[in-house]
C-alpha cells in the first residue's frame, strides 16, 4: 500500500469519525473506502453507493440531503481527489428509486471470472432477494478491481429491493481458487455441471491482470482437479462448449443430461442437436447411446483397415531373424481391456494399436528364430494388470527375472486397485551374460511426463546402449529404429533399417 494510498483513507475515516459520513469523489477513494469497509471502519450507505458512515452510528442513515454530508448544517468534509486521480463517471441509472428525494442505485460491473458459475433462476433470485429484505445481507458481495468477484446474485437481489449491496474488496492473490472454493461449497453441483464450469477454465484469456490471477490457462487435467472430476469429463464439456448448441450446455447445466450424454449429442449436426434436446430425457439418454455405438462401429472399422495395412506394409520386414543378439529390448503390444463405467464400452490399447494374446508372444520368440544367444539379456516392459503375463513372457522365451527400472510417468492414469502412474522394465537373464560395471547402473526410478499412447521414454533404450556399448542390440515391436540397433516389427519398413548388419525383420508399431 503507498503512503499516499493510506493518506486516502486516513482521511476518510478521520472525516466520517468527525462528521458521520463521507461521500467519495473518486475511484481512488471509492477503493479506499471499500478496504475500510472490509475491516469494520465504515459502513456503506444501503441506498447510496458512494456515501460512507460511522459503523457505529444510528442504523437509520440517509444519504446526502439538506445541509450537507453529515445531516443539516455539517460542513463539507469531503477529502479532495488526489492529483491526477481519476473521476468517478456519472452513475448509471438502472431504475429510479422508489424514494425520490435519493440518488438512483448504481450498478457494479462484473468480473469475468464471476460468470464461471451461472445466475440464479429468476424465481430463485426473487426468493434470495425476500430473504436480503427481511433479514438483511448476510454475506458480502466480494470485489477485484472494482468489479464483482463473487456475489452476483447477492447484488442483483440487492438491486431488486432497491438497496446497494454490501461488499468487500478481495485482497488474496489467486482470485481463480476463491471463486472455485466460495462456489464449490455453496453449490450442489453434478460432476457433469462441474465439467462445464472446468471447460470454461481450459481455456481462459489471460486479460486478466496476472499480478494477482496468475496463469489461468489451465489444461484439462488441472482443470479436473480443482473441481474433483475426471480429466475425460471435462474433455467432455469442452467438446460441448467448442461443438454444442447453446442449449446443449444449458441442459447440462440444469442437470437434464449427463456431460457425457451432451458430448455424443455434439458430433450432430446443430439441427439436429435442438431436435433431440426437445425430447424426453429418457429418449436424448437412448439417442446418445446410439450416437456412441455408431461411432464406435466406424472406430472399430478404421482400426481394422489400418491393422491389415500394417500387416501387409510389414509382412516384409518382420519375418525370420538370421542373427542372434546378446541384448534384447522389447515392448510387447499386451493384449487387456478395461471396462469403463462411464461408455460402457471396452477401453483397451487396441484403440491405438494391433495387439496380441500373451499365449501369441510367448510363441513368437521361436516362429522369429529364437534370436538370443546362450548368454543374453532381456529388457522386457510391463504393465501393472499384465506383470504376471511379463514373467510368463519372459520364462517361454528362455529368460529368468532378476531386477526392474521403473518409469514414473508423473501423470496417474486408470486402474481398478490404484491410478497407475508407473511402468516396470523387467530385466531378465539366460546363460552367463556380461553383466554391468560397478557404479555403472542407473537409479532404479527414472521420471518423464508421458506422451503419445504407450511411447516409451528415449531415456531406457540410452541406458541399455551405455551398459552395452559395442554390442549387436535388437529391439522387438520398436515404433523409432534406433542408430545401432536392428528393429524387428511390422511398422519399420526396409527404408528405416538402420543398422548396417540389420537382420530381415523390424519394427511392429503394434506396440511400443
Amino acid at each position: 500500500m503507498t503512503l499516499a494510498y493510506a493518506s486516502v483513507q486516513s482521511r476518510i475515516l478521520e472525516a466520517v469519525k468527525a462528521n458521520g459520513s463521507y461521500r467519495c469523489q473518486n475511484e481512488g477513494e471509492q477503493a479506499a473506502a471499500r478496504k475500510l469497509n472490509g475491516k469494520g471502519l465504515v459502513r456503506r450507505n444501503p441506498r447510496d453507493g458512494f456515501l460512507w458512515h460511522d459503523p457505529n452510528a444510528a442504523a437509520d442513515m440517509v444519504p446526502n440531503g439538506e445541509g450537507g454530508e453529515g445531516g443539516p448544517g455539517a460542513p463539507d468534509s469531503r477529502v479532495q481527489p488526489e492529483e491526477g486521480a481519476d473521476r468517478l463517471p456519472a452513475p448509471v441509472e438502472i431504475e429510479a428509486s422508489p424514494t425520490a428525494d435519493l440518488p438512483p442505485l448504481t450498478r457494479l460491473p462484473h468480473h469475468p471470472l464471476a460468470a464461471l458459475f451461472p445466475m440464479l433462476p429468476d424465481d430463485d433470485l426473487r426468493r434470495l432477494a425476500d430473504d436480503i429484505e427481511a433479514n438483511g445481507q448476510q454475506e458480502p458481495v466480494w470485489l477485484l478491481d472494482g468489479k464483482i468477484l463473487d456475489g452476483r446474485n447477492r447484488e442483483a437481489a440487492c438491486h431488486l429491493v432497491g438497496i446497494d449491496a454490501w461488499t468487500k474488496e478481495y485482497e488474496g492473490k489467486d482470485p481463480l481458487g476463491f471463486v472455485l472454493s466460495l462456489n464449490l461449497h455453496r453449490r450442489h453441483l453434478t460432476e457433469s455441471q462441474r465439467a462445464i464450469v472446468a471447460a470454461r477454465i481450459v481455456d481462459w484469456e489471460r486479460g486478466i491482470n496476472q499480478n494477482t490471477a496468475g496463469d489461468a490457462n489451465l489444461h484439462a487435467r488441472e482443470a479436473g482437479r480443482r473441481l474433483s472430476i475426471s480429466e475425460r469429463a471435462v474433455k467432455a464439456a469442452k467438446r460441448v462448449r467448442d461443438h454444442g448448441v447453446e442449449a446443449l450446455s444449458d441442459a447440462i447445466r440444469d442437470g437434464r443430461i449427463s456431460v457425457h450424454a451432451g458430448e455424443a449429442l455434439s458430433h450432430l449436426e446443430r439441427a439436429a442437436q435442438e431436435e433431440a434436446l426437445r425430447l424426453e430425457e429418457k429418449e436424448i439418454i437412448q439417442r446418445a447411446k446410439e450416437i456412441r455405438q455408431k461411432r464406435q462401429e466406424i472406430r472399430h472399422a478404421v482400426r481394422l483397415t489400418h491393422m491389415a495395412h500394417v500387416a501387409e506394409a510389414g509382412s516384409s520386414t518382420a519375418g525370420k531373424v538370421g542373427q542372434k543378439f546378446p541384448v534384447i529390448y522389447a515392448d510387447p503390444p499386451w493384449q487387456f481391456g478395461v471396462r469403463s463405467e462411464v461408455t460402457g464400452r471396452e477401453k483397451s490399447a487396441e484403440n491405438h494399436y494391433p495387439t496380441m494374446p500373451t499365449d501369441a508372444i510367448c510363441a513368437l520368440f521361436d516362429e522369429i528364430g529364437a534370436p538370443a544367444k546362450a548368454d543374453a539379456v532381456l529388457f522386457l516392459w510391463a504393465t501393472n494388470p499384465m506383470l504376471p503375463d511379463a514373467f510368463r513372457v519372459m520364462a517361454a522365451w528362455g529368460f529368468t527375472y532378476v531386477h526392474h527400472w521403473i518409469w514414473d510417468k508423473e501423470v496417474a492414469g486408470t486402474g481398478y486397485w490404484g491410478r497407475d502412474r508407473h511402468e516396470l522394465l523387467l530385466i531378465g537373464r539366460r546363460g552367463d551374460p556380461v553383466s554391468p560395471l560397478p557404479g555403472s547402473q542407473p537409479e532404479t526410478v527414472y521420471r518423464e511426463r508421458k506422451g503419445r499412447h504407450s511411447a516409451k521414454p528415449d531415456y531406457f533404450a540410452e541406458q541399455i546402449e551405455r551398459l552395452y556399448p559395442a554390442m549387436p542390440r535388437l529391439e522387438m515391436f520398436c515404433r523409432s529404429p534406433r542408430p545401432g540397433w536392428t528393429a524387428w516389427g511390422f511398422e519399420a519398413g526396409a527404408s528405416t533399417v538402420i543398422n548396417e548388419r540389420a537382420c530381415d525383420a523390424h519394427n511392429d508399431g503394434v506396440q511400443a
